[in-house]
């Protein structure tokens, strides 16, 4: 009698069950807010969206520093439309500066992974998915945005505007030579754990501190993978760039170089 030969399915790696189960993770998205009045409410749907239909378990953590045009209201609302389970709303009386509001925010924070992005749609959630994808794979301590790395890309600026940028990434690969190719980007993903070490080793303030945080993970050996995004400019709102916050960058800048 011909015996019957069982053919079991080779075991599945540990990474590739990483993969394929992310509610074994949970995810606390940081979304400090200045006047986003108009544009949380589009924001806060896209994220519940993206992560409702990936499957991924998620809160997303308000941070509002004192909006005067009532931010923290619509906040409120969104947080009674989606849950306190979902939005966690964690205001602060006046602007204190990002790298406060991560540690703000991280204080109320359940998950082991951390995303931060800007609220001004300016960051498409759609691409989360891909940013948890990279981390799986490459067991990532942080996953960056690019806007210039493959298809990555940046769209409604004006001629001004993108040499500025380019200028200011140019000059950051040239002296510092991270081993990132955005580092003024601010659509994220790390460790809760790397995130809490880096923010307790940065120094600087507005957009130098995106750009510190890969500089300093570089000497931390934390390794990072690169998810390629498409940034678009802020539809509602008024942009927060302007000639004090260049020249900030320029002298974080020098400063990062002679320290670092």
């Amino acid at each position: 009698m011909a015996s019957l030969e069982v053919r079991r399915s080779p075991p599945r790696s540990r990474r590739e069950l990483e993969v394929r189960s992310p509610r074994r993770d949970r995810y606390s998205v940081l979304l400090p807010t200045y006047n986003e009045r108009e544009n949380l409410p589009l924001i806060v749907w896209l994220l519940v969206k993206s992560f409702s239909e990936s499957g991924i378990n998620y809160e997303i953590i308000i941070i509002d520093d004192g909006s005067p045009d009532g931010t923290r209201d619509v906040a409120e609302q969104l947080q009674k439309i989606y849950g306190s389970d979902r939005i966690l709303l964690k205001p602060r009386e006046k602007k204190l500066g990002l790298g406060t509001a991560y540690i703000h925010g991280m204080k109320h924070a359940t998950g082991n992974y951390i995303i931060i992005m800007d609220a001004d749609l300016s960051h498409h959630p759609k691409f989360i998915p891909e940013f948890i994808r990279k981390q799986k794979e490459g067991n990532f301590d942080i996953v960056s945005g690019t806007r210039y790395k493959g298809n990555g890309g940046v769209y409604g600026w004006d001629l001004k505007r993108k040499i500025i940028s380019r200028g200011a990434n140019f000059l950051t690969q040239i002296l510092l030579r991270p081993g990132a190719s955005d580092l003024t980007g601010s659509f994220r993903l790390y460790r809760k754990e790397v995130l809490e070490k880096l923010i307790e080793k940065c120094v600087s303030k507005g957009y130098v501190f995106q750009m510190e945080m890969i500089v300093r993970a570089r000497q931390l050996n934390y390794t990072i993978g690169e998810v390629p995004i498409s940034f678009v400019d802020r539809v509602y709102g008024e942009s927060k760039l302007g000639g004090n916050e260049i020249v900030s960058f320029l002298k974080g800048l020098l400063t990062l170089f002679a320290t670092t």
